[in-house]
């Protein structure tokens, strides 16, 4: 595997930070804490996992205050009701605009704190209307959810998926950030884990195009449902 795909993130040495994968689904779970003050919360958190986040939560010794998603998923259930039963004190969060009911509903510029680190919410609409990406910039990073993937996107032909709006919310939301910046998307199947701003402004092979050819492209992807979309749709309580 080529270096770009395992070179060390340089985080601050007050952030944890742990990628955990989820093998039906190939879905990301991110969890981020402060060390400090311990306090942490988790992006994208799958049910079938909630054992294995709640057993790293507290062999760590820390303080869940937020279960996170990007968007409301088809393609697994949340762990947010679960993490929420376990562990007092954890709220859901999700987008105001995503129809699923939550504690804490967030939208375009809010910002998520845990301990002294936070989240800035982007609004990155075009998979479902309630896409939202979370941007670190003290440790230049950012959660895509399903908007971007590595050298991809998320579907748009289902849940109010729109190609013309994902192709600008991408461009003008995550592509916009400094180069540098590493992103860690919801999803990926071929093994991958993070890629950059400038990696995906050059090798994209969807997003390098112009907005037409790319409407074309997501026009004609002819994908299967995924499985679990009935199940997943029907949990709209995270």
């Amino acid at each position: 595997m080529s270096k770009m795909y395992r070179e060390e993130v340089p985080f601050t040495k007050d952030f944890l930070f742990r990628q955990m994968f989820d093998l039906d689904s190939s879905t990301y779970t991110y969890l981020l804490a402060d060390t400090s003050t311990r306090d942490c919360v988790i992006i994208d958190p799958v049910l079938e996992n909630v054992k294995r986040d709640i057993q790293i939560i507290n062999d760590i010794s820390l303080n869940l205050k937020y279960a996170m998603n990007t968007h409301m998923h088809a393609d697994h259930i949340t762990g947010s009701g679960l993490l929420k039963k376990n562990l007092p004190g954890c709220k859901s969060l999700i987008s105001k605009s995503s129809g699923a009911k939550a504690d804490v509903y967030v939208e375009a510029g809010d910002m998520i704190e845990f301990g002294r680190h936070r989240l800035e919410v982007r609004s990155t609409p075009g998979h479902t209307n309630g896409c939202v990406t979370y941007v670190c910039q003290e440790q230049g990073i950012a959660f895509t959810g399903d908007a971007l993937l590595i050298r991809g996107c998320g579907r748009t032909d289902f849940q109010e998926g729109d190609a013309a709006t994902l192709y600008d919310s991408v461009h003008t939301q995550i592509l916009s950030l400094p180069d540098n910046f590493k992103l860690y998307p919801a999803h990926d199947y071929k093994g991958l884990t993070v890629t950059t701003v400038g990696e995906e402004k050059k090798y994209n092979p969807r997003l390098t195009r112009s907005k037409e050819e790319f409407i074309h492209i997501m026009d004609n992807l002819n994908l299967s449902y995924p499985k679990k979309i009935g199940k997943s749709i029907l949990c709209l309580s995270f």
